[in-house]
């Protein structure tokens, strides 16, 4: 297995609109292309079920 030293980014479309995918050892983010926002997940959120939280509380915030 390749361990996750370094971001990796990748382009991803999602109902026809370019995003963002950054995966690092801190989590991942989702961002539209060519915005700073967008939803981040750490790794320690996934893994201890407050995935679901974390991201109602990150879409609260930016309303």
């Amino acid at each position: 297995m390749t361990p996750l030293d370094k971001p990796l980014r990748r382009e991803v479309q999602i109902d026809g609109q370019p995003y963002t995918l950054t995966i690092d050892p801190e989590g991942l983010k989702l961002v539209p292309k060519g915005k700073r926002k967008g939803l981040e997940l750490r790794w320690t959120e996934l893994t201890s079920g407050d995935a679901a939280l974390a991201t109602a509380l990150q879409a609260s915030l930016q309303d």
